[in-house]
């Protein structure tokens, strides 16, 4: 089938996902949605669908497949709820929800209403990403023991909802350390967490989790059943010296593989495999990654694909946060 597909949520990601479900051509959009009228009227106007509000985006009325949700975190759980209770399949930015409770209580009403949901961790399609986890997949670095992961934002957010807990969820850990805390236990086939540590600072000084701010630098320790470790090190504004660094590195007995960002880029991402003081690159730019979790969603959906179990890790992941934040 074509699936009829609706957008609740239009700013730069949310454009940038819709243009890419468009460029695929694998579904009809036919609403877009967003708190601000004008933007939903020029995104809607972009790709030849209705602008709508929210509300009746979410409400089933308008005979849709599926919803992509891309609206501030704060309101990702009860949306995804409401549009999967409502008939639709869903794709969401992360996170899911603010909480691991928030989370599993979405995919619990996906699993009831046997409906897919996808959330937007696109960096497991970086093809480098791809090709690392294919490496490690085959034994060819021996046993993984430990990943160091890091994602500095020199700039931060750019959105002062981002800066309250109550709506956010939390700082540059929800918002930065969740696509690598995401990226290591996929990459290393889902491994229990058995211990979170962590410090966590704003503005240099230790974060006070009661003082109504988020944090905008953490440390992050993440002990996993069967002896290895993960360390994970994200922030807000940091004077990094450019846009941003971020990196993935994924030891074992014999070998490693790692990813890192190019020349201070977001965007553009290279991935190598290391034997002792050499190394190979895997994959590098260009790549458009950006979009590729979104349009995989949508082909499941025209394929007819109901409730996905893997979904559940986003679960796991929410839970290391909500150790992180020690709740």
């Amino acid at each position: 089938m074509t699936p009829r597909l609706g957008f609740v949520g239009v700013g730069w990601i949310g454009r940038a996902r819709m243009q890419a479900v468009a460029d695929a051509g694998l579904a009809s959009i036919v609403a877009v949605a967003d708190a601000d009228p004008s933007a939903a009227l020029e995104a809607a106007a972009s790709v030849g669908a209705a602008a709508v509000e929210p509300e009746a985006a979410l409400a089933g009325a308008l005979d849709l497949d599926g919803l992509v949700i891309a609206t501030p975190s704060a309101l990702h759980a009860a949306q995804a709820a409401a549009a999967l209770a409502n008939g639709m399949a869903v794709f969401c930015q992360k996170p899911l929800g603010r909480t691991s409770g928030e989370c599993q209580a979405v995919v619990d009403g996906a699993r009831a209403a046997d409906r897919l949901l996808g959330v937007d961790l696109s960096y497991r399609e970086v093809e480098g990403v791809r090709r690392m986890r294919e490496v490690v997949a085959s034994g060819a670095i021996g046993r993984p023991y430990a990943a160091d992961l890091v994602f500095h934002n020199a700039y931060g957010p750019d959105k002062s909802w981002f800066l309250d807990p109550g709506q956010s969820g939390g700082g540059c850990v929800i918002d930065l350390g969740t696509h690598l805390l995401d990226l290591g236990l996929w990459m290393l086939d889902g491994p229990e967490v058995q211990e979170v540590t962590s410090r966590l600072y704003r503005s240099g000084r230790p974060w006070d989790a009661a003082g109504g701010e988020v944090e905008d630098h953490a440390v992050v320790r993440v002990d996993l059943a069967g002896g290895a470790t993960m360390t994970l090190a994200c922030s807000w504004f940091l004077p990094a010296g450019q846009d941003a660094v971020l990196g993935a590195t994924f030891y074992g007995s014999e070998g490693a593989v790692a990813l890192r960002n190019v020349d201070g880029s977001f965007y553009d991402l290279c991935a190598e495999r290391f034997r002792g003081t050499s190394r190979e690159v895997l994959a590098g730019p260009p790549d458009p990654w950006g979009g590729r979790a979104t349009v995989a969603w949508v082909r499941r959906l025209a394929d007819g694909q109901g409730f996905d179990p893997e979904v559940a890790s986003v679960v796991e992941v929410a839970r290391v946060v909500d150790r992180v934040y020690g709740r």
